[in-house]
């Protein structure tokens, strides 16, 4: 099982937002779900970790199977020097039981250049960067995930969900 994770704040809160998947090809989710964070830390540059992780392992825990991979909303590693970015903290957060693919739309200062992906027509990359998976692996997997554009489709889904707040 594979879940897609994105996090919205609002207000001194958060939603996280799931989708769980069984192959990467797949074009729709077996399941969604969110959790509402009441309090989240302030974000802090250089350790937007700390602000997010806690709302995912909210979100993980109401997970009743085992997971194979997390995909998350940003950079495992930060930099050619494989800085802790937010995936390897919740890579290291679940025992290294779990791998962790790292999505992200933009850019980090030093992204090496071995992270981009272009899907579909678009020339704008999406920055993939992974742990307990090989990167090649990684990319190969995103590239495979449905949709005709940049973001595919269940990560457009994931990003969607975490903005319609329940509470």
């Amino acid at each position: 099982m594979i879940l897609a994770t994105d996090v919205h704040y609002h207000d001194s809160g958060a939603t996280a937002a799931g989708v769980l998947f069984n192959d990467w090809g797949d074009v729709a989710a077996q399941q969604t779900l969110t959790v509402e964070i009441a309090t989240v830390k302030p974000y802090v540059s250089g350790q937007f970790y700390q602000r997010e992780l806690p709302c995912l392992l909210a979100l993980i825990e109401q997970i009743d199977r085992p997971l194979d991979c997390i995909v998350v909303d940003g950079f495992v590693y930060l930099d050619k020097q494989k800085n802790a970015g937010l995936g390897q903290y919740l890579y290291d957060a679940l025992g290294g039981q779990v791998a962790v693919v790292g999505v992200a739309k933009s850019a980090f200062r030093d992204s090496p250049v071995d992270t981009q992906v272009l899907r579909g027509e678009s020339r704008k990359p999406l920055y993939v960067t992974s742990v307990g998976i090989e990167l090649v692996d990684a990319k190969r997997f995103v590239v495979a995930m449905a949709g005709d554009f940049r973001l595919p489709t269940l990560l457009k889904q994931v990003d969607s969900l975490c903005r319609q707040r329940n509470g």
